[in-house]
Order: C-alpha cells, then sequence, then structure tokens
C-alpha cells in the first residue's frame, strides 16, 4: 500500500538546517546510508541510539510503502586513533595488544554488534558492506580524485587538497566550518608531516614496518584512510546522489564533511539530498566514558551485570524510553528514567492486550480517523516519536474506557483503530510485546538456573567432565554462562 502517496514527510535536513518536504531521487524508492560500527571494541551503547533511530526510520518508510534501500557498513580497517590521521589503526592496535589477527578482533566485535541489534529487535540492512570487502574501489576513487587535481601523493601516502577544494565554496558546507577558521584553529606543521597543509586528510596512508592491515595499491603497500570508505560505498550502491545519510552528530566534522568533498569532487553533484544527525546519549547526567566507570554495555542492561542501573530492563523498554526523546535532543539514561519508561510501557502492552477482546458497538465516541491522522501527522513532522507515543497514550485512554463501558467503537472504527496501533507499537517503533512470552521466559530462566546448580555440584565434587559438558551444552543453544565471585550468571544470545 503505497501510504507515501497521502503522507507529507518532512526530514529536518543537518545540511540546511531546517525541515525540508521529502521527495525521493526516484519515485516510490529511498536510498539510505548509515555510517555503521568500527569494530573495535564491545557496541557502545550511544552508537545503539543512532542505529535504533535509524531503525525506526527504515520501518516507517517501508511502513509508507517505500522500496528501500538500507545500507550501513561495517569498518574494519583504516580508522587511527584521532582525526588528524596519526596513530595506529583501531582494530591493528587491538590485535597487537591481544596478540591475535585483526582479522580475530573484527569477527569478534562484529558478531558483538548483530547480536546486540539482534537482541533490541533491530531489522537488519538492505547490504551491510565491509570497508576491507572495498578495497579495489578505493584506490580507483582515489585515482579519480588526484586525475581532477584534487589530491596529492608524497613519500607514498595521498591526502585530499582541502585548500585546493575550497576554491570551489563547498568546504564546511555540512559542518559550517570557514577554511579560515580551520587554519586559525590548527596548530603548526611541526616539519615531521607529509601534508602540505594541516586540514588536508588521508585518503591512503603508506604503511609502516609494524602496521599488519596493508594492501598493494599504485602509491605503497598501506591502507585507505577512514573517510573514503563511506564515499566508495554508498555511491557503489546507492549513486552517485542518493536520499538519506545518517549518523551521530559527533560524525558531522570531519567524517560526514570529507565524505561530501570527495564524492563531489568525483560526480560534480551533491551527493546527499538529505543529511540526518542524531544527539548524544548521557548516562546518569555525565558523558559516558569507560575510563570513569560511567558506562554500561547494551547487553548488561538487559542481564543486570552493570550495577549502574539497579536491575535488568527489557529490550523493549528501552527501545520504549528511547522513543521518547526527539533524535536531535541530548538524552540522559538513567536507571530512574527507565524505571518510568517500564512502568509507561507495561501500561501500553496492557491496553495493547486487551485489543482483540473489544467487541464493536453500534456507535463511536471517539474519533478514530482523526487520531489515526494525528500518529502519521507526528511521524511526518521528522519522525517525532514522542509525540507518536503522546497519541499512542490517547488510545490507552480509550481502550481504558471501553473496559469500564463508558466509551464504545462501531466495527468499522474498531477495524481502524487495531490496525494503527499494531502498526505504530510494532512495525514502527518495533516494540515488543512481553507479556506473552514472560511464562516461557521465566520457565527458561528456571531450567537454566537448575543447571547451573548441577553445575555448581559437580564442580565441588570435581567432576569437571559433567561442568564442561553443561557449560558447552548450554553455549550450543546460545546461552552463555559467567562465573563471577557472587555465583554464575547467564546471558541469552
Amino acid at each position: 500500500m503505497e501510504l507515501y502517496k497521502e503522507n507529507q514527510l518532512k526530514i529536518y535536513n543537518s545540511l540546511t538546517k531546517s525541515k525540508e518536504l521529502f521527495k525521493p531521487v526516484t519515485e516510490g524508492r529511498v536510498g539510505m546510508y548509515v555510517c555503521g560500527p568500527t569494530v573495535y571494541s564491545n557496541a557502545h551503547l550511544g552508537n545503539v541510539r543512532t542505529f535504533m533511530f535509524f531503525d525506526v526510520v527504515y520501518r516507517y518508510l517501508l511502513h509508507l510503502g517505500y522500496k528501500v534501500r538500507y545500507v550501513r557498513n561495517i569498518t574494519d580497517a583504516g580508522h587511527l586513533e584521532n582525526d588528524a590521521d596519526e596513530g595506529e589503526d583501531r582494530i591493528a592496535k587491538k590485535a597487537r595488544l591481544e596478540e591475535i589477527e585483526p582479522m580475530e578482533v573484527v569477527q569478534r566485535y562484529t558478531v558483538d554488534f548483530h547480536n546486540v541489534l539482534n537482541n533490541y529487535n533491530f531489522l537488519p540492512p538492505s547490504i551491510e558492506p565491509t570497508a576491507t570487502g572495498h578495497i579495489v574501489e578505493q584506490i580507483e576513487m582515489i585515482k579519480e580524485i588526484m586525475d581532477k587535481g584534487f589530491a596529492y601523493e608524497v613519500n607514498g601516502s595521498v591526502y585530499f587538497d582541502v585548500l585546493k577544494y575550497n576554491e570551489t565554496g563547498n568546504y564546511g558546507i555540512l559542518s559550517g566550518r570557514k577554511f579560515e577558521d580551520a587554519i586559525h584553529n590548527t596548530r603548526a606543521l611541526d616539519g615531521q608531516s607529509d601534508k602540505r597543509n594541516p586540514q588536508d586528510f588521508a585518503l591512503w596512508k603508506k604503511a609502516d614496518d609494524r602496521h599488519i592491515m596493508r594492501w598493494p595499491s599504485p602509491w605503497s603497500d598501506g591502507f585507505p584512510g577512514w573517510h573514503l570508505e563511506c564515499s566508495v560505498m554508498s555511491t557503489k550502491y546507492l549513486g552517485e546522489q542518493f536520499d538519506i545519510h545518517g549518523g551521530g552528530m559527533d560524525l558531522k566534522f570531519p567524517h560526514h564533511e570529507c565524505e561530501i568533498a570527495q564524492s563531489q569532487t568525483c560526480s560534480g553533484v551533491k551527493p546527499v539530498n538529505y543529511w540526518m544527525h542524531t544527539n548524544m546519549l548521557l548516562l546518569n547526567s555525565q558523558k559516558m566514558a569507560k575510563s570513569t566507570g560511567n558506562f554500561i554495555l547494551p547487553n548488561e542492561i538487559l542481564t543486570g551485570e552493570n550495577n549502574i542501573l539497579g536491575k535488568p530492563f527489557s529490550a523493549s523498554v528501552v527501545r520504549f524510553f528511547n522513543m521518547q526523546a526527539n533524535y536531535r535532543s541530548i538524552l540522559d539514561f538513567s536507571g530512574e528514567a527507565l524505571e518510568a519508561a517500564e512502568k509507561g510501557h507495561a501500561k501500553l502492552m496492557e491496553a495493547v492486550d486487551f485489543l482483540d477482546k473489544i467487541e464493536a458497538g453500534t456507535t463511536s465516541t471517539f474519533d478514530v480517523q482523526k487520531w489515526r491522522q494525528d500518529c502519521y501527522d507526528a511521524m511526518n513532522d521528522d519522525f517525532n516519536t514522542p509525540i507518536l507515543i503522546s497519541h499512542l497514550f490517547e488510545a490507552v485512554k480509550v481502550i481504558n474506557q471501553i473496559k469500564e463501558g463508558k466509551a464504545s467503537l462501531t466495527i468499522e472504527d474498531l477495524e481502524v483503530f487495531k490496525n494503527t496501533i499494531n502498526a505504530f507499537v510494532f512495525d514502527v517503533l518495533g516494540l515488543m510485546n512481553e507479556t506473552s512470552e514472560g511464562n516461557n521466559s521465566d520457565k527458561l530462566s528456571g531450567v537454566v538456573e537448575m543447571l547451573i546448580s548441577m553445575r555448581k555440584e559437580a564442580r565441588e565434587n570435581k567432576d569437571w567432565a559433567l561442568s564442561d559438558e553443561i557449560r558447552d551444552r548450554l553455549l550450543e543453544l546460545g546461552i552463555q554462562l559467567k562465573d563471577g565471585r557472587e555465583g554464575t550468571t547467564f546471558t541469552v544470545n
């Protein structure tokens, strides 16, 4: 059903800093690219907020009837420790510290990333390309940029010439930064850099002797710059000009600004029509940081392993909590806030459970068509999930009134009412009704706890074979045991 024909979707465009009517490049089709994780550590909760929002964008576009190609990349090479093209590759550094192969690091944290997203009920993207899978294409784009005079090679490394690009008048078009200000705020070259200007960024870096991840190129054995992969993969799978590019606001500069420079240099056209950026996530009103201990991993929220929040919370409650705030606003994550979200989520699901028990009346005491349009109007206003949720709770109020015999809906209105609630709660917001699954979950927990008790007894009796067999058989079923000072806990993948 092509609902997009009757819905005027508006998107806040970071490029123009205003809400604009959404008009895709090709009618009925949407190309969307979102910057994915650099897989050198466990998935970060702040990143999960960004991916969760774009999961809702993806879901709503599909709900409207668009054919969507959603591309979300995996960065498995080329992302150095800082944005000045200095330091080690983050993945290579992790591999060196743990004395394993870089691709072991990539595999471990890619699997973790997928597990987190599966646990939180994400739809998979249409395509999930990797940087290492597109080395050839990245080399070809570098050649094209050099042929057009916007890059230069020094000692085996290739840099994008920002000063030359600034002559086009497009530098800082997304971030608002001016080249003159960048010069003023950048440290002077120390004589050891190969760059002509501090603002220039790497397209290809020559690998030193200790650098494990390296590929042959016309300039040196080396590796591509971090910004290049997204220009290459978005262009390959979505074309030289596509509809939506998303990511966290921390990527706006330099990453997305550099993407624009690279892509526009090659194609001569504006690569993206709508840029979207999510705001940051705080934990207990403070910036998340592993160095201070003020952090929590997404799966720890589900298991309660991290005591910052005080207890475990369901994935659906966390999704509901995230959608209660506008994606462009700062969100403060805390146990108290999740407690409140949990209560609201329970009320919503209790009302949803009662939907199938409602019997149609002869009259309608509630304007279902207006309410339905209000729900669409909320999402059409830059995916305003907080307003959508407020309208869903209007429906909860009506359901409770029907329970009490104080309201009624005709058979036609009741069908629209049910379909609209289910569509927005489950298809668009991606929430899960865990009330019907609660008994099964409790039974699973009981069985696993019994096996943990049997394993403990086996260990006390030094029956290591039985202890290991229980652990390994559970692991085969996706249940991982974790031994700690206070006993054994488990997670379900």
